[in-house]
């Protein structure tokens, strides 16, 4: 293959799209791969791939991204069982799959050559340049943030330039960018980014209150080490068994959110985010693994979940410090293994039943029912239990 070979992550989108003739013009051979990670339907796929020959690319080629994104991100993140700044739940790690495929497309080609679209306002780029670089001896090109130095209006340089040639340009008139994937959906602009409350438009998924269903729904999780393998008794594949949640728990509304947070780039962030399947493996996982892991283990856990999560949020996916927290959490997992039934009325969804091997509940016990130790022997742990505080309360005159 030619050394001007190049491989662009591709969406179909005004600024993939866009990066198609420019690159082109500078003479790169431009070889698109669209990753699909579960934001689009069989329709919005054939137009990706049917815009790719219309832009006149050398080569396209389409994945599914599905597997890579439950097993490289979704178990160790829900094993891990933390959101980001508590609140957000990473619906952006698809692109570190996405990188990923396009990587895989270079060494198919023997390029070293790599395009996206980022913009050089947001934390995209991030994500995308510390993968790449990680990875190993790659060039990145990113058309978008080029033209950035030259032109404050680039959408509207964008359009333009593939009208100039000849190509037409969606007409999607949006008041909110939506951004979607297996995980979920995000939305910005409009009300959102004037800290308003968002519009009627502002919804993806996630039916409104007026809509839920008013029956409850009922459905059960099964885990193995931590990792949700089975629904309803039914064995599936994770990212099937995700996608089933998402359509069971959306038309309650579950896992809608609004979200502001610091941005790696370090301005805020104002979102809303939808991702009712994530929601519900979080809630489950959540309830079996309290269930099973010991009071250190719960309590030291989430300090390692917050800095893996972190460490995904802003870019360091293929750091060894992220491989080295997943080894803990992997290890933490050995017990969580069990069934977990969740139910919604609508909004939320609660672990209603917990069924496992590995319950650590006290034969002889039950919290403040009954217990197999006497009176004394309580006494006496709270005695020695708060012999610190009770001996600074009488040196000092405490109260």
């Amino acid at each position: 293959m030619s050394s001007q070979d190049i491989v662009l992550a591709f969406s179909g989108g005004l600024d993939t799209s866009f990066c198609v003739p420019y690159l082109k013009e500078r003479g790169w051979n431009v070889h698109t791969v669209f990753a699909d990670t579960g934001g689009v339907d069989a329709e919005e796929r054939a137009f990706i791939e049917a815009r790719a020959a219309e832009l006149g690319v050398a080569s396209h080629l389409t994945i599914d991204g599905g597997p890579a994104l439950w097993d490289g991100f979704v178990k160790p993140f829900v094993r891990a069982g933390e959101a980001y700044q508590g609140q957000y739940p990473l619906l952006v790690s698809d692109r570190y799959l996405i990188v990923d495929a396009s990587l895989a497309r270079a060494r198919a080609l023997g390029t070293n050559a790599i395009a996206h679209g980022c913009t050089g306002m947001g934390n995209d780029q991030v994500r995308f340049d510390l993968a790449v670089k990680a990875s190993g001896d790659y060039r990145i090109v990113a058309p978008i943030r080029e033209i950035q130095k030259e032109h404050t209006q680039t959408r509207a340089y964008e359009q333009a330039y593939l009208e100039e040639r000849g190509f037409g340009v969606r007409a999607k008139q949006k008041a909110y960018t939506i951004n979607e994937n297996l995980l979920g959906l995000t939305m910005s602009g409009g009300e959102i980014d004037k800290w308003e409350a968002p519009g009627e438009g502002a919804r993806g998924w996630c039916a409104p209150r007026g809509e839920w269903p008013e029956a409850p729904l009922r459905t059960t999780l099964r885990f193995v080490n931590g990792e949700a393998v089975a629904l309803d008794g039914t064995d599936l594949p994770g990212a099937q068994l995700l996608a089933k949640l998402n359509a069971l728990f959306a038309p309650y509304g579950v896992g809608r959110g609004m979200y502001t947070g610091d941005t790696t780039i370090g301005l805020k962030g104002r979102i809303v985010y939808e991702a009712p399947g994530l929601t519900a493996l979080l809630v489950a996982h959540r309830a079996l693994e309290e269930a099973v892991l010991t009071k250190q283990q719960n309590r030291f856990k989430p300090e390692v979940a917050r800095k893996w999560v972190e460490l995904v949020y802003e870019g360091f996916w293929h750091d060894p410090l992220k491989t080295d927290l997943e080894a803990f959490l992997a290890s933490s997992q050995a017990m969580v293994n069990g069934e977990v039934v969740l139910e919604t009325r609508g909004g939320r969804v609660d672990a209603v039943a917990v069924r496992s091997p590995h319950l650590l509940n006290a034969k002889g016990a039950t919290y403040a029912q009954s217990a197999d130790w006497g009176v004394e022997e309580a006494e006496g742990f709270i005695k020695l239990f708060g012999m610190s505080s009770t001996l600074w309360a009488e040196v000092n005159g405490g109260n």
